[in-house]
């Protein structure tokens, strides 16, 4: 079992939703529409299970009469991302969610839908079950990059000190190793925690 399935969806406390439908409802992804049909084209597993549950809405505002605080809350979290454009978001919706917010083909639902969410950064519909719980996990994740920028400084101090060829590599190893944290969250703003 990977570190992911053991530190985040195994411990991902799933009484928290509220089974409410709006996860379902309305959402997006990382690639516009087009970028989707190409990789599912090219037999991209995670495009190909993607489409053949979410059908695209027309437009934003389509997305919006289906849930309009989902809606604005993707676009308001989007917007701090430096390639944020509207024009190439696409808000999908799923076919086997039914009227009474219940999912038809629930019992053999793919793993995209029961990894939702699927890491402490994703965007959650205003009032999910979940939203206090992935602040928390976003947290953490935060604590443990400051924790690696603080030990840089102290591999930087410390290389100062060392003559012994033997030691710096080992250090310049834990440096690399550091820096390979700091990257990993990086999309998310890293830089400035």
């Amino acid at each position: 079992m990977s570190s992911y399935e053991e530190n985040y969806l195994n411990k991902r406390p799933q009484e928290l939703c509220h089974m409410c439908g709006k996860c379902c409802r309305v959402v997006t992804t990382k690639h516009p529409y087009e970028k989707l049909l190409e990789l599912q084209k090219q037999g991209d597993k995670g495009a190909c299970e993607f489409l053949e549950l979410f059908v695209p809405f027309e437009s934003i505002d389509e997305a919006r009469k289906a849930d309009s605080g989902t809606v604005d809350n993707i676009i308001e979290q989007l917007k701090s991302d430096s390639n944020y454009d509207e024009s190439k978001i696409t808000f999908y919706t799923c076919r086997c969610l039914q009227d009474d917010n219940k999912c038809s083909i629930y019992e053999k639902r793919p793993a995209l839908c029961r990894h939702c969410p699927s890491t402490p950064w994703a965007i959650v519909p205003p009032g999910c079950g979940f939203e206090g719980w992935l602040f928390m996990k976003r947290e953490e994740d935060k604590e443990r990059v400051r924790k690696a920028k603080e030990e840089l400084l102290e591999m930087e101090v410390l290389k100062r000190k060392v003559t012994n060829p033997d030691t710096l590599d080992k250090i310049c190893a834990v440096e690399h190793k550091l820096n390979r944290t700091i990257e990993m969250y990086k999309k998310y703003g890293s830089e400035n925690w």
